[in-house]
């Protein structure tokens, strides 16, 4: 669950990146996807962190 959410956040936070700085919807996709692939990168340790510390 918090891979997915970090998947939506980074990919939110790409595109409005992206639009900030005035690139086209491609530029715009192309941040929601690199974001979101380094948002979901860092959630997948996280979760491990945490399921290893439940144990």
């Amino acid at each position: 669950m918090i891979v997915l959410a970090g998947a939506l956040l980074g990919a939110i936070f790409g595109a409005v990146l992206a639009a900030r700085r005035k690139g086209k919807v491609l530029d715009m996709a192309q941040y929601a996807a690199g974001y979101a692939i380094l948002f979901m990168i860092v959630a997948v340790f996280v979760t491990l962190f945490i399921h290893r510390a439940s144990l």
